[in-house]
């Protein structure tokens, strides 16, 4: 596949690339072609990740570069895709994978916890798609990672699914505000994935009955999403599947639907 919508020869900036679902979108656009990937990471805690990650992401080909930063302030996202510009041109793919689960009852739910969970899973989405909208190429490709749990009729997740929600209403605003330069927007909402974000907060009955949810439960390893199940409608979707903008697609083997 080759032109604008190709992967091949593209800068991309994956916010969250350091390690679990984001390093693996990062070492795949590498090896599907990109010129350059750019991936973020929130603290000193994932600098090794970030160089492991930076490291494959040479190997595959492509040029690399890890930039750190608290995505919760608009000010660091500005700089975030500045540096990027700055390093390598303008990216035609911004994919963010930045999020922060809590799994308490609402009458448990502190105000500060609320204002930590709106600042990373909305305001974040927000910022960052603004900063895309300024800076992608023409034809560019923004994806945002959310959440199944849109999907969901559930207690304890208020302020985890309740501060993603609102990326729905970012997605196709920025779809309808950014299509006049042919940009496609989208967002993922994986099923509970098996990695380290699921099982932190996740008590282990709680474990066992998300592993025999999904109607394809069965047929795989864990019973969950796993990471390699989501990576290629990402790349579908920042490729080929640009037609798809403003909508949500739910990624979860028959876990939940709308």
């Amino acid at each position: 596949m080759s032109g604008k919508h190709s992967i091949q020869g593209k800068v991309a900036l994956v916010a969250g690339g350091a390690k679990n679902l984001g390093s693996l979108i990062a070492r795949d656009l590498a090896e599907q072609g990109a010129k350059a990937v750019v991936i973020h990471y929130r603290s000193a805690a994932d600098k090794l990740h970030a160089e492991t990650t930076v490291a494959a992401i040479e190997k595959a080909g492509a040029k690399a570069l890890a930039l750190s930063g608290d995505l919760t302030s608009a000010d660091v996202l500005a700089q975030l895709f500045g540096d990027a510009v700055a390093a390598f041109g303008r990216p035609d793919i911004a994919i963010n994978t930045v999020g922060k689960v809590l799994k308490k009852p609402i009458l448990e739910t502190s105000e500060a916890e609320f204002d930590e969970m709106n600042a990373v899973n909305a305001k974040t989405a927000f910022f960052f798609l603004k900063e895309a909208g300024k800076h992608l190429n023409d034809h560019g490709k923004v994806c945002t990672l959310v959440t199944s749990l849109l999907g969901a009729f559930t207690p304890f997740y208020a302020s985890y699914a309740g501060t993603k929600a609102p990326v729905e209403h970012f997605t196709r605003a920025a779809a309808k505000e950014f299509g006049v330069r042919g940009i496609s927007v989208t967002a993922i909402g994986p099923g509970p994935m098996d990695t380290p974000f699921f099982y932190g907060q996740e008590s282990p009955e709680a474990v066992a009955y998300h592993k025999t949810a999904a109607a394809l439960s069965p047929f795989t390893k864990s019973g969950l999403t796993h990471i390699e199940d989501v990576v290629p409608f990402i790349r579908f979707l920042v490729s080929e599947g640009w037609w798809i903008t403003g909508q949500t697609i739910l990624i979860n083997g028959g876990y939940t639907t709308k």
